[in-house]
């Protein structure tokens, strides 16, 4: 019993990034915006079965990006992760760059 309470800990270890509260979330988008300084929007699309129909039903939701050192161009696909709120709107921090836009 005692091997499965340890395995049960470092699942829940906490990471400095989010204050000791479990694991943090994480989201893939692609970048819409960049313009701001230290900040971009990305816009996050998902695919939701309607309750009634059965038909996948398309769904894209935006949030704002915290991004350190302005490495973030449009048409990028990044990984963010969630943080404290930092502003606002800001409740995401860039992890990292997956995909570099053409």
């Amino acid at each position: 019993m005692t091997g499965l309470a340890e395995s049960d800990e470092s699942v829940k270890e906490a990471s400095p990034d989010n204050g000791g509260r479990g694991l943090p979330k994480f989201l893939e988008g692609y970048v819409v915006s960049d313009k701001m300084n230290k900040s971009a929007i990305i816009e996050v699309t998902t695919f939701r079965k309607h309750a009634a129909y059965g038909k996948y039903v398309k769904r894209s939701k935006r949030y704002m990006v915290h991004d350190e050192v302005n490495q973030c161009r449009e048409g990028d696909r990044i990984r963010v992760v969630e943080c404290r709120p930092l502003s606002k709107n800001k409740r995401w921090r860039l992890s990292s760059i997956i995909d570099r836009a053409q």
